[in-house]
């Protein structure tokens, strides 16, 4: 590993409750209260994100709809559409309202918790879609896709963290990745429903679409108060027993699972209150210290990253890409959007799978530098493609080369930038300011989206395939940004990442406090060896301890152990 990110593993704690999770040889479907507990995540959780993905495919395939052309389009000439500008503004509206509400974000999940988080923002998106379906003209439209994107980032924040917080560890890469693929689950049934109602000869071919992007939200405000809230947030409200009933619930379901579960509480009850001990829950916590600056730069660079790769010229201007080379016919249109929205879906579910196997640094490198290939290729495919079309004489080489570029982006996407987001986000944040290091991720991936999805139409206009260029370039540096300063988070839990651009003094008490858990019994046994004393436990399990004697005994020093490495060296 190299600069940087060597740095940045020094807190790193050893991973004690990894280690007895991977020990549980059952598997999740094996254990029905984890099994409910996942399938409910689906709907409340995973779903959210099919409101961002419905969007964009949403605003992508109407810009072939006739009626919808004709409704918004310049009085002067309303069937071509809303150009230049407007259409940047349409798009980016979305973008524009999460941004309004980032600062809020914090205050409300650590006010209400994640469940009525996503509960209040739900219920402000739907809102929105009837606004936008029952629009009467573009500035209404514009405000409604304003108050949808008001309400979407609260649910991002709280469904990625509650996923992450929820989940036993063994499963929680692979959910917290597959929350970002619902985006393309969201996309499919948006192009579905659009090549459903091209053909309808008034505006409900649009109205109908945009009244639909109501469906997520309401399958989260029906199911999400059917999930546990977070353990984590609730120790954090001195409800440390409903935690621990919480935690016996969902992933006590094992051989050992009262050791596991007193272990795991005893950990985040520690890590928690050394991380509240130094936060003052504000937004200033993010620059108070170097590991905190750290944190914030990739998590600034990384919402830059999620937008600044050329994806929202596939997610919100395919149809323009598409008119660059040729391809004109709605029909035709419409079944390449689904056929990506399909091919997307399938990369983003296998990537998400592999999380588990492949580290985190391997997998972005691999994102990055393949992004940059790709781009490059499909940059002199376009531009033969467009020379040869300005030229009267088609190149159909090139044109089938552009569009093999534009599938062949969306694997070498969701290698990192989409499997991984939320993933790394929830392992490199510390949970006392998780809400306001996704909030900024948030922060940064809609100012950045904003910024691409208003230029982007102007720059294919004004300078055809040059404009990408300019990616090119870019993804040129996210490959030696992510080589230098993303660090490795792989393989442990959340608890045991909390420090890891700290002091490893921090680290350790955590650690100290599972290892009085795992090696604590009434019946202590004390074996003389020629250097140290080694402790043999007999635990009856049909005894668990009380979660209140682990809080007292939470942060204390595990001597025995500290002896036995002293000894050992």
């Amino acid at each position: 590993m190299a600069g940087g990110a060597v740095v940045a593993e020094r807190g790193k704690s050893d991973p004690i409750i990894t280690r007895l999770a991977n020990e549980d040889k059952k598997w999740f479907f094996q254990k029905p209260n984890l099994l409910y507990l996942y399938l409910i995540l689906f709907p409340t959780c995973m779903g959210i994100e099919l409101t961002s993905g419905f969007d964009s495919q949403m605003i992508n395939a109407l810009q072939i709809v006739p009626s919808w052309k004709e409704y918004f389009g310049p009085p002067e000439d309303p069937k071509i559409g809303p150009q230049g500008s407007l259409k940047g503004i349409i798009a980016a509206a979305y973008s524009l309202g999460a941004i309004l509400s980032l600062p809020l974000i914090p205050w409300v999940n650590d006010r209400f918790g994640r469940r009525w988080s996503i509960f209040i923002g739900s219920n402000i998106m739907v809102v929105g879609a009837i606004i936008q379906g029952f629009s009467q003209h573009v500035a209404m439209y514009i405000v409604a896709r304003m108050i949808l994107g008001f309400g979407i980032p609260t649910c991002i924040v709280s469904g990625s963290s509650l996923i992450g917080e929820l989940a036993y560890p063994k499963e929680r890469p692979v959910l917290t990745s597959l929350f970002n693929v619902a985006y393309f689950v969201g996309q499919i049934v948006a192009a579905a429903v659009c090549f459903g109602t091209n053909s309808i000869p008034n505006n409900w071919a649009w109205r109908i679409p945009s009244l639909l992007q109501i469906c997520p939200s309401l399958l989260q405000i029906a199911f999400v108060f059917f999930l546990p809230e977070s353990p984590r947030w609730l120790i954090t409200k001195d409800r440390s027993q409903e935690a621990y009933e919480i935690l016996m619930k969902y992933h006590g379901e094992t051989d050992h699972g009262h050791e596991f579960v007193q272990a795991e509480l005893a950990q985040m009850k520690t890590t928690i209150q050394l991380e509240l001990e130094v936060s003052k829950k504000s937004w200033m916590d993010l620059v108070s210290t170097s590991g905190m600056r750290r944190r914030l730069l990739i998590t600034t660079m990384l919402g830059l990253f999620t937008q600044w790769s050329g994806n929202t010229l596939i997610s919100y201007y395919l149809v323009d890409l598409l008119d660059m080379i040729g391809f004109k016919e709605s029909t035709y249109v419409q079944k390449i959007n689904v056929s990506i929205a399909c091919w997307s879906l399938f990369c983003g579910v296998t990537v998400s799978l592999l999380v588990t196997k492949i580290r985190r640094r391997v997998m972005y490198l691999a994102c990055t530098m393949s992004l940059l290939c790709c781009y490059i290729a499909w940059t002199i495919s376009m531009e033969r493609a467009q020379t040869a079309k300005n030229a009267g004489t088609p190149n159909n080489a090139a044109n089938i080369a552009v569009l093999f570029f534009i599938y062949a982006y969306s694997p070498c996407y969701n290698m990192g930038y989409n499997a991984l987001t939320y993933t790394y986000m929830v392992e490199v944040w510390p949970y006392s300011e998780r809400s306001r290091g996704i909030a900024v991720f948030q922060l940064f991936g809609r100012l950045a989206s904003f910024f691409t999805t208003y230029v982007n139409p102007i720059g294919l206009h004004d300078v055809g395939w040059k404009y990408l260029i300019s990616y090119c370039a870019w993804l040129a540096y996210e490959v030696v940004f992510v080589y230098f300063m993303f660090p490795e988070t792989f393989g442990r839990t959340l608890e045991e990442l909390a420090f890891m651009f700290e002091d490893k003094k921090f680290a350790d008490k955590a650690v100290a406090a599972v290892v009085k858990v795992v090696h604590h019994d009434d019946h202590i046994h004390h074996h003389e060896t020629p250097h140290h004393h080694v402790h043999h436990v007999h635990r009856d399990p049909r005894h668990p301890r009380d979660p209140g004697d682990l809080e007292k005994r939470g942060t204390l020093e595990y001597r025995g152990t500290a002896e036995t490495k002293e000894n050992a060296a």
